[in-house]
């Protein structure tokens, strides 16, 4: 069995040791909960999902931050060798990885605040992407169903380079009625597990897919199979599943667990503390991107499992006579939606058999 971390760490990132540091934080974190007076109640076991919930009597709230990674740093090079702008997508992009990790709390996001780190402010004024990046996250925010609250925009001469943008952001959302607070303790054995399509590799695996454009003689303008770019490819933005999944929630859908598919893959699937077996037995197709990633770096299927989201960009929990349905309202929402398989009785432990991959708990610590 190969050891996804260690495929990922060539790239200059080491899961095993940020998440040790994220432990380290969320139990630091929790240590600063008795600073708040009642009726503000801090919800700790929030800390081991992505967003921070807290009580307040006839609903809860949760807040959650989100740094975009250095996806922006392809869409520079992209500019710089084809004239063409992806900042909307990038902007899109940045919106998404907070979004995302808000509602898999059960939460309706509210709103939406903006960090724009710069090297020079003049980058905002230069060509197309300075307005590209604003019409584009006022855009994701509509598509998210949020307002946006404002931002920052600090330039940061000598930290970030001067042509560069560090993009991240923070958002608030309501968690009502308080029986949509989901964080696992729902999960069942028998509940089947729904996969929602991701629209490629999303914001995740760029320090991979940076490496693999250093080895390549035409960088981001290589030609994969399908004769788009690798460049093109990459900067497709991530899908935004909010209005998605509140859809599930009006509708009456008895949602048990959400899962964001980012870093760790598959293995996300997992996150929850409850100790149970997830087994996969249908998958999403495989974007073209995936095979070339993969072929590129002669990574095995594990590798691959364990660190992309491989065509499944959300997961959704819930019980079995109810996941036909939900993937009726997913498909209204826009986005396809495929019946992957079911949670069992078992060790904590994440089991995709059409390539008889099997991921223990102890492969991911991020909790």
């Amino acid at each position: 069995m190969s050891d996804t971390s260690d495929a990922y760490s060539k790239s200059g990132v080491n899961y095993e040791n940020l998440d040790k540091i994220k432990r380290l934080a969320q139990q630091k974190a929790s240590e600063t909960s008795k600073n708040i007076t009642p009726p503000f109640q801090v919800l700790d076991e929030s800390r081991g999902e992505t967003a921070f919930v807290w009580d307040e009597g006839d609903s809860y709230k949760a807040l959650v931050i989100e740094s975009l990674g250095t996806k922006s740093t392809i869409a520079s090079e992209v500019l710089d060798k084809t004239g063409k702008s992806f900042f909307k997508e990038i902007a899109q992009d940045t919106v998404a990885m907070v979004i995302n990790d808000l509602i898999v709390v059960g939460a309706k996001p509210l709103v939406m605040n903006a960090y724009f780190g710069l090297g020079n402010s003049n980058w905002l004024l230069e060509g197309a992407q300075g307005e590209d990046l604003i019409n584009g996250f006022g855009d994701a925010c509509n598509l998210s169903g949020v307002v946006w609250g404002g931002g920052e925009t600090p330039s940061l001469t000598g930290i970030i380079q001067p042509d560069a943008i560090d993009l991240a952001g923070s958002a608030v959302g309501i968690i009502s009625p308080k029986d949509r607070l989901t964080l696992g303790d729902k999960i069942t054995a028998g509940d089947s597990i729904v996969f929602i399509e991701s629209n490629g590799i999303h914001s995740n695996g760029i320090s991979m897919v940076r490496k693999i454009a250093d080895s390549l003689p035409e960088r981001y303008e290589t030609k994969l199979p399908s004769g788009a770019t690798l460049g093109e490819s990459v900067l497709r933005p991530t899908h935004i599943y909010a209005k998605a999944i509140q859809s599930l929630f009006d509708s009456g859908i008895n949602i048990h667990y959400l899962s964001n598919i980012t870093g760790h893959g598959f293995r996300k699937i997992m996150r929850a503390n409850a100790e149970f077996s997830y087994i996969i037995n249908q998958l999403p197709e495989v974007d073209e991107l995936f095979k070339f990633i993969q072929e590129t770096e002669k990574l095995s299927d594990e590798d691959m499992y364990g660190t992309f989201n491989m065509g499944a960009g959300f997961a959704v929990i819930l019980p079995e006579e109810e996941a036909s349905r939900a993937c009726e309202i997913i498909t209204d929402a826009g986005f396809k939606a495929v019946i992957a398989g079911s949670v069992e009785s078992g060790e904590k432990q994440v089991v995709i058999n059409p390539f008889n991959i099997t991921f223990t708990g102890d492969t991911l610590e991020i909790r």
